[in-house]
């Protein structure tokens, strides 16, 4: 236990214990943006479509562990399908959201989203929490918290509905996910090792001032 030290350390890049990639995947307009800009700050914008990719960072404790999340937030559109399949490298965890007022953004993601992780997705054990968004538009939901329920079975993964608007279960999701992952040995390894790797760096630009440093 002689690093003890630096768990201490009030420096936000060295005070965690375990680092995750996180995947918010799902069709335009389902409010993958609004989810995360909700758990990342206390606001609540209406944002336009995310163009191509966009990531960010959140320092939390889960299941006391602190944990650094970069959640990687991917547009929906057709014509970005592209760029993603590198930004399936190394998640952890995969958050696939649908609509509840929008059916065709529900069977979407068993006829193409959930086919991608499949094709793209390098860990085999990488965790999969299921979300039905926009709960508060009850009056014109379409797609039953039951289905939802099925379709999570079938797909092996986590279960949530929330609504960014209101904050509903928009933390218990990300929570939820994480402390999953923490009981999957492969992932949990895979987290401490990127939090000792970036630790050792910090260790070698403080001894060595000059120098070439390969990424």
């Amino acid at each position: 236990m002689a690093s003890t030290g630096l768990s201490s350390s009030n420096s936000s890049s060295s005070s965690y214990d375990l680092s995750f990639k996180i995947l918010l995947i799902g069709d335009s307009g389902v409010g993958k943006s609004s989810l995360l800009v909700t758990f990342i700050s206390n606001s609540v914008e209406d944002l336009s479509p995310t163009i191509g990719v966009d990531f960010k960072i959140k320092l939390l404790t889960v299941g006391g562990k602190k944990l650094k999340l970069t959640i990687w937030d991917t547009a929906g559109q057709e014509r970005f399908r592209t760029l993603t399949s590198s930004y399936y490298r190394g998640a952890q965890g995969i958050v696939l959201v649908y609509d509840v007022t929008r059916r065709e953004t529900f069977t979407d993601l068993s006829d193409i989203w959930a086919k991608e992780v499949e094709l793209y997705s390098t860990n085999q054990d990488c965790v999969k929490m299921l979300v039905g968004n926009k709960v508060d538009k009850e009056s014109e939901r379409v797609v039953s918290k039951e289905e939802g329920m099925t379709l999570a079975e079938e797909l092996g993964s986590l279960f949530l509905e929330c609504s960014a608007r209101t904050r509903e279960n928009v933390e218990q999701c990300f929570e939820e996910l994480a402390l999953k992952i923490m009981e999957v040995p492969s992932l949990l390894e895979e987290g401490s090792a990127v939090g000792k790797r970036n630790i050792l760096k910090q260790k070698q630009v403080h001894h060595t001032s000059g120098g070439g440093c390969c990424s």
